[in-house]
């Protein structure tokens, strides 16, 4: 029910955008989100639930994987109802299950490539390597982040004496080769495309700004905190040191949930010294640490249902919030403000506004506005993406803007880069009576340029709606400055 009721955050109609516009991959990400938003309309049409169709599947049959890999891992413990109940029981989670962004198709895989390793180690069969590599190169096109995937593995097989002996064996090469095979489409259209999306993700790696180190490694730490809840955040920690002690031992379980742990751990505590960490990137660590959490035992068993408890009345009043809003927050206690906050009554003040000035056309220069004017407004309406990025993307070229058609722009409060532009007003948009953020409208001319201008997708059989509290536009004095190209 949540996932047909929170509206749709911007990056999730950007998201949307792409499944209009299929690819092998986009500047931002691999494409799996895109196939996946895709197939969720097709079934539940373009409303928030088809946007959002898989993420509760991929939840339901993800946390399925993980209560079998937890079996596998560590039997006779009852492991596997456990994990699944911390695991699910996190922010992290709770939101995955309801939002549609790229961490959702990668948890899923990711899952099932802890569960192919599971049942290698648990059966002795070569077969289920084919399982954890198809798993390895899904995960990969749905995000960068998986390509961790691969080392930890091959430190597990090393560390472990009585695994080498699968590096003699077709088994995990073969693996190898058939992820490599799933992710070789977003490695061709990224040579076809200047490498764009390697360059964008890659070119983190080279940011460094080592006399904010503490300050990111304590963002790095509180954001997981935040995400996995405060007690399950010290259950997982737990659970980590406890694996890195087993696998000091050579146990061949608690050493792969190890590699899985620490290899990806250090790879983003090397990038926090140097530069801020996303609090969802860490995102791959959870499904392995949620089963190491639940090998715990004495105090930390007792811990469970207060952990498992906090936890999902966090997720829950997140998600009420970011569906009804019952609570009129200050954007900064409030995260759902600024991404969830009044995009429908901005939407149809933008259509009212429009309207008066007499275009059709609505630009923005940025690219989460843009899609979520192209979601929120009326068909009758071009939605115009102007910036670098629509360059890589198959969606028809502004051609009328750039040969001096007018349209509305809704931008930052700088003046646009872009022909003669006028002036209109200034638009809050928000709820309950807080701001979530400010706008201002401009009527401008398009010109020819480098810039790329596309038209984004709209939905079928939207229609005008009146206008709902949340926004409103504020004459700027005076009213019709002229601005310069």
């Amino acid at each position: 029910m949540a996932a047909a009721c929170i509206p749709l955050a911007p990056d999730e109609a950007y998201y949307w955008v792409w499944s209009k516009a299929l690819a092998a991959g986009y500047p931002d990400h691999p494409p799996m989100v895109a196939l996946w938003i895709r197939a969720g309309t097709a079934l539940g049409g373009e409303t928030l639930l088809g946007v959002r169709l898989l993420a509760p599947l991929a939840a339901a049959a993800g946390s399925v994987l993980l209560w079998r890999a937890a079996e596998d891992l560590l039997p006779g413990r009852a492991a596997g109802l456990t994990a699944v109940v911390l695991a699910n029981a996190t922010l992290l989670f709770g939101v995955g299950a309801v939002l549609m962004t790229p961490d959702t198709p990668l948890l899923f895989f990711w899952t099932l490539a802890l569960f192919g390793c599971g049942r290698v180690l648990a059966t002795g069969r070569a077969a289920w390597w084919a399982v954890a590599g198809l798993a390895g190169g899904l995960a990969m096109a749905s995000k960068y982040t998986a390509a961790l995937l691969a080392p930890a593995v091959l430190v597990w097989l090393l560390a472990v004496p009585s695994l080498r002996g699968w590096l003699r064996r077709p088994g995990p090469w073969l693996a190898a080769l058939l992820g490599l095979a799933v992710f070789a489409p977003v490695l061709a259209w990224n040579a076809d495309s200047s490498w764009v999306s390697f360059i964008r993700q890659g070119g983190r790696v080279a940011d460094w700004h080592p006399a904010r180190a503490a300050q990111f490694v304590a963002e790095l730490l509180g954001g997981q905190i935040g995400l996995a809840t405060p007690l399950l955040a010290m259950m997982f920690g737990a659970g980590s040191v406890m694996a890195v002690r087993r696998a000091w031992a050579r146990d061949p379980a608690w050493t792969l949930l190890a590699a899985l742990l620490g290899v990806p751990a250090l790879v983003f505590l090397q990038h926090a010294l140097g530069d801020r960490v996303q609090a969802n990137w860490p995102s791959i660590l959870y499904p392995q640490a949620a089963i190491a959490a639940a090998g715990l035992g004495g105090a930390w068993r007792r811990l469970r249902t207060a952990a498992a408890g906090l936890g999902w009345l966090v997720t829950l009043l997140v998600w009420v919030q970011a569906a009804s809003a019952p609570l009129a927050l200050p954007a900064r206690f409030d995260p759902t403000l600024a991404r969830l906050g009044g995009w429908q009554a901005m939407a149809d003040e933008v259509a009212r506004s429009a309207r008066a000035e007499g275009v059709r056309a609505v630009a923005a220069d940025n690219y989460g506005t843009a899609a979520e004017l192209a979601w929120h407004l009326p068909p009758d309406f071009a939605v115009l993406a102007l910036g670098d990025r629509w360059q890589w993307f198959d969606l028809p070229a502004a051609t009328a803007f750039a040969r001096g058609g007018q349209a509305l722009l809704v931008a930052s409060d700088r003046a646009p880069d872009t022909g003669e532009a006028t002036a209109l007003g200034t638009l809050d948009r928000g709820r309950n009576g807080q701001v979530a953020a400010h706008y201002r409208l401009w009527r401008v001319l398009g010109r020819p340029g480098p810039e790329a201008a596309v038209v984004l997708p709209s939905r079928r059989g939207a229609a005008s709606r009146s206008a709902r509290p949340g926004a409103r536009l504020r004459a700027t004095a005076p009213p019709w400055t002229r601005q310069g190209p």
